[in-house]
């Protein structure tokens, strides 16, 4: 698969199916090799003598001076390590300078990650990568690269953190010494997923400068909002596998005081790279926000390792969820829940990734005695009245438990019990991971909650394992509603099981279904990522009533469940009016008054022969082919006419749905040659009449909406510092919702 926002060609990135992206720089023959894991090929960089040796793409690629753009690879060398840069090259070609990442720290067969990031220099319009095997002793020593990028920084969606203090692969001036310390980059011989962009080679390193606790901590501050749970995270590598290391999210006021700090052990089950999470909420006072992270009783010269540094709002587990990730989680500790009443003691699981369903830990319920147990977690707000459903994942982690009930139990605002729900008891046997809920309606005059688990342990010595804790208002599974305004149906599903694929359909009144269009084209067995979906259906018909049906497979063809709506009808306020829509682009649907509808023809490919001796003619006739005329349609302002423009600069496929009643059927058209024409001789008129030249077309299938996935104002400001920033890198507002960028 290519890379997102790749400037290379697939077979430039690849290595396949040759290594005509490539040529020889410095003291090397490349050839192509196997074993490659973005394809099978790879790029062999073969020495010629002893010494450095280099290869870089043939093409260079149009940059913008100022702006940073970050380029890695996945390398392989028994023999001699590696390093990566970017070649600048001015518009005459000419070789402004090289941002180079440091050498990996040794050789290695095994596939790894190297990289840099540089703000392109003063003078530079082209780029090229260029690959370097530092300086074997002789001739015939084999470097292999693949999997290459160059482009826009890869970096963390949401992540408060700009890409340099996320990633070190420009510097490492997001961070600075705290206590007994020295920091530094170092690119430690680490392989990645090969689709995991995030990680490069640069890590920051921390190195004890004398025996003792040492930390350092970032200088980028972003802003916090008090009362708002934040999540923070990296990949952590401990010197030894006894070292305690840390992460920690601290708070400071306007003045810059720290006001607040949550810390998050490791508890690694290796040295390798390990991600560890702590969460916290904003204290009333916080303005901003800042990551440490550190070793405690370090030896001298001892190095604590990050990578992919990020912090941003905290996620919820269910969403709606009142319960906070810290303590649904346990990725930090035991997420202050309590034993109310029995013998059960209670821990993080131990050591990372051992016992874990929505992340590294849970929380272990030991029980030493065959008895029954009740824990608590910490209280929630709730609202009087409603349905709330507690939720958690548990597993069976030794002994044997007779039963495991969950429920909720309600307080008032002075936090004065007024009862639990009677909940629901499952058996939970050994093996899986099961999803255990109860529901019940919050009593007048509850204000908090706290979800409990009852276990029944049989036998001593009993372990449980319980994760991904929730407590959420039950609202409906599927719901719709007609959005008139913008001419589309909303359509919300709720509760979807994450991994499941799932198919969406639109049912008319005649039985007739038609797939429901998503971001990636027709909903049809796409994968579920979240547990809610919101599905915008700017292709439903207006007038007519429909439903949707929504059905779950639990792998290819093999249905698990479905699911329907009510029915909703979408209507036009105006019959005179008529939407012409971008089925993927529906920002730029334009509704229009309609002058005069299409006379319509249907061509036909025809021949006809005249045979000798007969009256009348032999034609021989194809298929007869779809509508062909012209709308003639109203634009009232020079908004609604720029919006036109707009809609049919692109030349896709568009929708016409006119009024029902009008004789014509919803439509998927082409456009031709537009005429547009003032209808009046005064400068000042507005108003302009059109002629669009229609040709039928099918619907597009494999057309998807475009939209932000998942890209929010948060991360425009953490890449740019002002307003005036965005207009040399995005045309339009389009562009900027898009992440569109110029150069």
């Amino acid at each position: 698969m290519a890379i997102p926002g790749n400037l290379l060609s697939p077979t430039t990135e690849s290595v396949d199916p040759n290594t005509s992206g490539w040529t020889a720089m410095l003291n090397a023959t490349l050839s192509k090799g196997t074993g490659g894991r973005n394809g099978d090929g790879c790029l062999v960089v073969k020495s010629k003598a002893a010494g450095e040796t280099r290869a870089r793409t043939v093409s260079a690629y149009p940059v913008t001076a100022g702006v940073v753009y970050e380029t890695f690879a996945d390398a392989s060398g028994a023999t001699v390590p590696e390093r990566i840069g970017i070649r600048w090259l001015s518009a005459t070609g000419t070789e402004v300078s090289v941002t180079w990442s440091l050498v990996t720290m040794a050789a290695s067969a095994a596939w790894h990650r190297i990289s840099v990031a540089g703000t392109a220099p003063v003078g530079a319009t082209q780029a090229q990568v260029v690959l370097s095997a530092m300086t074997p002793a002789a001739a015939g020593v084999n470097s292999y690269f693949e999997n290459v990028y160059l482009g826009q920084p890869i970096r963390t969606t949401g992540n408060l953190f700009g890409f340099g203090t996320e990633s070190t692969e420009i510097d490492a001036s997001g961070w600075t010494p705290e206590v007994n310390a020295t920091i530094s980059r170092q690119v430690p011989v680490m392989s990645w997923p090969v689709n995991w962009y995030w990680a490069g080679g640069h890590t920051l390193a921390v190195t004890a400068a004398a025996a003792g606790n040492a930390a350092a901590v970032t200088v980028d501050r972003p802003g916090v909002t008090p009362g708002v749970e934040y999540l923070a995270y990296a990949y952590l590598q401990p010197p030894t596998l006894s070292s305690t290391v840390w992460i920690e999210l601290r708070f400071y006021d306007s003045n810059g005081n720290q006001v607040a700090a949550t810390r998050a052990y490791l508890d690694q089950p290796g040295t390798g790279f390990y991600r560890q999470f702590v969460s916290a909420v904003a204290p009333t006072t916080a303005a901003t926000c800042g990551v440490a992270a550190g070793m405690d009783g370090a030896a001298a010269g001892q190095v604590l390792r990050l990578e992919t540094v990020v912090v941003r709002d905290a996620p919820q587990i269910v969403t709606g969820s009142v319960i906070s990730y810290a303590s649904g989680s346990f990725e930090q500790d035991t997420g202050g829940w309590t034993t109310v009443s029995g013998p059960a003691t209670l821990a993080r699981s131990t050591p990372w990734g051992a016992a874990g369903y929505a992340g590294n830990y849970s929380l272990a319920v030991t029980s030493s005695t065959a008895a029954t147990s009740t824990i608590r977690s910490p209280l929630a707000p709730v609202t009087e009245g409603v349905n709330w459903r507690a939720r958690i994942i548990t597993r069976h982690g030794a002994g044997t438990w007779a039963t495991v009930t969950v429920r909720t139990h309600w307080f008032d605002g002075e936090g004065a019990s007024l009862g639990a729900s009677a909940g629901l008891a499952y058996a939970v046997p050994p093996g899986s991971w099961y999803l255990l809920v109860a529901d019940a309606e919050a009593p007048a005059g509850a204000v908090q909650a706290a979800v409990e688990v009852v276990g029944v342990a049989s036998a001593a010595a009993s372990v449980l394992y319980v994760d991904a804790v929730a407590l959420w208002q039950v609202l409906p599974l599927v719901a719709v509603a007609a959005v008139p305004a913008d001419g589309y149906i909303r359509l919300t599903l709720r509760e979807l099981p994450v991994d499941y694929l799932v198919s969406v359909y639109r049912v008319t009144p005649d039985g007739v279904r038609t797939l429901v269009r998503g971001s990636s084209g027709l909903i049809d067995q796409q994968q579920v990522t979240s547990d809610v979906m919101v599905v915008e259906d700017h292709e439903a018909p207006l007038g007519v009533p429909v439903w949707y049906r929504i059905e779950f497979f639990s792998s290819p063809g093999v249905i698990a469940s479905t699911r329907s709506s009510e029915s909703v009808l979408l209507t036009l306020d105006d019959i005179q009016t008529a939407w012409i829509k971008d089925p993927g682009n529906p920002q730029r649907n334009v509704k229009v008054l309609v002058q005069r509808a299409p006379d319509w023809q249907r061509p036909i490919e025809q021949a006809a022969h005249v045979i000798r001796g007969r009256r009348n003619k032999v034609v021989l006739s194809g298929r007869r082919q779809g509508r062909e005329g012209d709308l003639a349609i109203w634009t009232r302002s020079d908004a609604e006419r720029e919006a036109l423009h707009l809609l049919l600069d692109s030349g896709n496929v568009l929708l016409w749905q006119a009024a029902p009643g009008m004789g014509v059927a919803d439509m998927y058209v082409a456009v031709a040659q537009v005429t547009e024409a003032r209808i009046g001789k005064l400068a000042q008129e507005q108003w302009r009449a059109w002629t669009l030249p229609l040709t039928e077309q099918d619907m597009p299938r494999t057309t998807g909406i475009n939209g932000a996935a998942g890209r929010t104002w948060q991360d425009v400001v953490a890449e740019f510092a002002t307003c005036a920033d965005l207009l040399s890198v995005y045309a339009t507002s389009e562009d900027l919702l898009l992440d569109r960028r110029t150069g």
